[in-house]
């Protein structure tokens, strides 16, 4: 199965950050491999320049932090995933974390209906996971993944079964150098394709990647667990020569 190294610059990179980014990238990773997909998230508004940039590599696909489920209309602030789709958006995450806990998302009707929407305009979704400190102490952690799985996706008609990867981010693992062990991860992607066996409709070789202070230091040991497919990269993201040092170890 193909590795997946998707960068989510969240609400960071100047204009000169993107443009180092890409001269130490390309130094370190100047071609890419048939077994591995490399995607960065940019701020929204980035993602005309990121498409253009004169030293950004072809095989680097763009995508979304986020989407609507509406297509148009009087949303003021939301991206149309139409729109992203006509600019040239590959792929779009959904559910992340940091949209659970700052913008009130939930495993809702919401969730499911904004993956639909952007399957359906033709963009891949990553749609992410996790649990809180507090739930993995109070032992929720598998209900938790199971809720926000089987929730979000049941409903869901995907006719391109590549459209759809699943990102596990434990919350308590995001931005604060802590990192779930390659066995912790791995026990919860297992899982998650126990989770998978109740969606008919979802295919059970569904892309799982890990993510939570991912970095080049980690990244081999985590790869090598059978359920983990790839990594959704934030803080190591940032600078080229990192990104590079982890889509080089996604090859291997």
């Amino acid at each position: 199965m193909k590795n997946y190294i998707v960068g989510n610059w969240k609400m960071n990179q100047s204009l000169e950050e993107i443009n180092a980014f890409f001269t130490s990238f390309n130094e370190i990773f100047p071609n890419t491999s048939d077994n591995v997909f490399v995607g960065v998230s940019p701020q929204s508004f980035h993602i005309p320049l990121l498409m253009s940039h004169p030293k950004k590599p072809e095989f680097i696909n763009i995508g979304a932090q986020n989407c609507s489920q509406h297509k148009s209309g009087a949303f003021t602030g939301e991206n149309s995933p139409n729109a992203l789709k006509e600019i040239g958006t590959v792929f779009t995450l959904i559910g992340h974390s940091e949209r659970r806990q700052f913008f009130g998302e939930t495993s809702n009707l919401a969730l499911g209906e904004k993956i639909q929407s952007a399957l359906d305009e033709g963009l891949q979704v990553i749609y992410c996971i996790g649990e809180s400190l507090q739930e993995r102490k109070q032992n929720l952690t598998q209900s938790v993944l199971k809720e926000q799985t089987i929730t979000a996706l049941k409903n869901i008609k995907i006719e391109n079964q590549d459209q759809l990867l699943i990102a596990y981010e434990p919350v308590w693992a995001i931005g604060t150098g802590e990192t779930a062990t390659p066995e912790q991860a791995e026990e919860a992607h297992q899982w998650i394709r126990g989770f998978l066996n109740e969606l008919p409709n979802i295919n059970q070789e569904t892309p799982l990647l890990y993510g939570g202070s991912v970095k080049p230091e980690n990244v081999d040991a985590l790869l090598a667990k059978e359920n983990i497919n790839g990594a959704l990269v934030g803080g190591a993201s940032l600078k080229g020569d990192s990104f590079g040092k982890l889509c080089l170890a996604a090859t291997k």
